[in-house]
């Protein structure tokens, strides 16, 4: 049997990059400040300029970056939001808190990612509070058409990122497109850090301002709440001065997942398994995800080869038990079909082209 290839190995980090990272650690040690000091401003910082935006605000993880931005947003109990059903439940969950209710459009059955007629046809039947748009699997949206019929109804859009670190559309970043862009850090994102992580981006300052007072108790200084619904959901010196070593090789590790995942998309010529298409600027690859009917089957024989996969994501979010008790919702076609076959094969920046060519032949040997 050929050695185990895991979708995901975050052992593989280069020597030079291990380093940066342990000298990262040791000097926030010495610092004494663990909390909102100066490798979170600095990381901000620079993961604005990263992403052309003028404001960065890191926060625990990214679903308290959903949430926190939403109720920025001014989404609140009784709010409809339009999302997808297809991407983990993040934002339904971040909507759970908050008290809003979720608005389920279908996909495109090639790409996983929201379908924009389907949401134009929804802005105009439909009062909304926001649009969630999920960057699926590296994948940016077609944001140029969502923000043009979105703007003309006066609905804000939010967008989450969690999967597109570094992807442009129009020289754009993901995140600066919308009233606001959230991102995760968790450590198998394209850019991660030890543990878990957030940050939210926007050109708007005072969105910013009122993001940055509700991740810490909705201070307006020390002690005094100015806003209600405050958390505390803060992204920590630790987090912080990891992400700031790692971030100048994001576009590397970027341009790297891309010619593995075109690599795949090449070489998996077996008729029953479905492959992507994949971008250039505006995908990231985050992700490599198939289709396939006999999904089940599939995933048990790479796993006899020695091969990992995972299933993002099993059940549309109106699937979830704790969900499918609170009403009827409608079921979504695309969204079901899709969650029913898709299968992500191993992709990572330090993946070798040997694995891939296994991984290859493996599935074409089917």
């Amino acid at each position: 049997m050929y050695r185990r290839i895991p979708t995901n190995d975050l052992s593989r980090d280069t020597p030079s990059v291990r380093s940066e990272v342990e000298s990262a650690i040791a000097r926030v040690v010495a610092s004494g400040r663990y909390v909102l000091g100066a490798e979170c401003e600095a990381f901000e910082r620079e993961f604005a300029a990263y992403c052309g935006a003028a404001h960065c605000v890191g926060v625990g993880n990214g679903t308290d970056a959903l949430e926190i931005a939403l109720r920025a947003l001014g989404v609140g109990p009784e709010s409809r939001v339009a999302t997808v059903a297809n991407a983990g439940a993040y934002t339904t969950t971040a909507l759970s808190v908050l008290g809003a209710e979720p608005v389920y459009v279908d996909i495109v059955s090639e790409t996983g990612l929201i379908d924009v007629d389907e949401l134009a046809r929804l802005v105009s039947a439909t009062p909304l509070q926001a649009v969630v748009v999920t960057h699926l699997f590296g994948r940016m949206a077609q944001m140029e058409a969502i923000i043009r019929l979105c703007a003309a109804a006066r609905v804000p859009v939010l967008e989450d990122c969690a999967q597109a670190h570094g992807a442009r559309r129009s020289s754009h970043h993901a995140g600066t497109l919308g009233a606001a862009g959230c991102f995760s850090f968790y450590p198998t994102k394209n850019l991660g850090c030890l543990g878990d992580g957030g940050a939210i981006v926007t050109n708007e300052s005072s969105l910013a301002a009122t993001v940055r007072s509700l991740r810490q108790y909705g201070w307006s200084e020390k002690y005094r709440i100015l806003r209600d619904g405050g958390r505390n959901s803060r992204l920590d010196e630790m987090q912080a001065a990891v992400l700031r070593a790692r971030l100048p090789y994001l576009d590397a590790w970027n341009i790297r997942r891309r010619e593995v995942a075109k690599r795949y998309s090449a070489g998996i010529r077996h008729p029953g398994v479905t492959t992507p298409h994949v971008g250039d600027e505006d995908d990231v690859a985050h992700l490599y995800v198939v289709r396939c009917t006999r999904r089940d089957e599939l995933r048990q024989y790479l796993t006899a080869a020695g091969i990992g996969t995972e299933v993002h994501y099993p059940l549309p979010d109106y699937r979830q038990p704790a969900m499918e008790k609170r009403k009827d919702w409608p079921s979504l076609e695309r969204t079901e079909s899709f969650a029913a076959s898709v299968l992500t094969l191993p992709l990572f920046s330090a993946i070798t082209d040997d694995e891939v060519d296994f991984v290859i032949e493996t599935i074409n040997g089917w």
